[in-house]
């Protein structure tokens, strides 16, 4: 009968050792002068009902072939929040173009001065969030003088630029946006969607504006309040 590989369980104790055949627990007698250790591939061989080792195979017990893989670990999740200040505030009048007597963020129209979209333009640095998931965004916002005192809600809504365009900027998704007296801060909670465009490069900026030109809102831009459409985002990763 051809000799077999066996794996011993255990050093060889006296005139036999514990090993493996076929994968099969078994006592496997011992040849005279045979040092057997735990983990050795010893040939054995069969004779008249009992199992026999021989000799060993290798000169030390050899590495695991196919070792069981441990587990892989859970994957790591890394939160963080990152605030973005706008790189621009302005208003865009379609007769009149950009508003330049300041940097304030108006909707709505005065008189017959023409409708306003008052833009938010956040730049590139949203982009460093890219693979990111955004969890919460939320901007601060400050209502000044101009049109009736009491709140007013405004519509917000998504822009396509980062920076300003030379004409009117490109508007998407609306939403019910900030309510402010004359004279309030708030913060604003933005769909996480929206900010998510932008880590994306799907979208640049924030805006207000409505068709009807009504009601006429002015909310603090760079030049008249430093925290003013400041964009904080919650994100995670993992």
């Amino acid at each position: 009968m051809t000799g077999l590989l066996a794996t011993a369980t255990a050093a060889a104790s006296g005139a036999t050792v514990a090993a493996l055949v076929n994968g099969t627990p078994t006592v496997v007698r011992v040849a005279r002068d045979l040092t057997v250790a735990s983990d050795d591939v010893i040939i054995v061989q069969k004779i008249r009902g009992q199992w026999f080792a021989l000799g060993r195979a290798y000169s030390a017990a050899p590495a695991a072939t196919n070792p069981t893989a441990p587990p892989d670990p859970k994957p790591s999740i890394t939160t963080g929040k990152l605030v973005v200040s706008p790189v621009e505030t302005r208003s865009y009048r379609a007769t009149y173009g950009w508003r330049t007597d300041n940097t304030d963020v108006y909707q709505g129209q005065y008189g017959g001065w023409g409708n306003h979209i008052g833009a938010v333009f956040y730049g590139s640095k949203l982009r460093t969030l890219t693979g990111a998931t955004v969890t919460d965004a939320r901007v601060q916002v400050r209502r000044l003088t101009a049109g009736t005192y009491a709140a007013q809600t405004t519509t917000l809504r998504l822009m396509e630029e980062a920076t300003r365009p030379s004409g009117s900027p490109t508007l998407g998704a609306s939403t019910s946006g900030p309510s402010l007296a004359v004279g309030a801060t708030g913060t604003f909670t933005v769909p996480d969607s929206w900010a998510q465009a932008m880590v994306d490069g799907d979208a640049g900026g924030l805006a207000i504006y409505d068709g009807d030109g009504s009601p006429y809102v002015r909310l603090a831009g760079r030049g008249s309040w430093s925290p003013a459409w400041t964009l904080t985002v919650s994100w995670r990763r993992g």
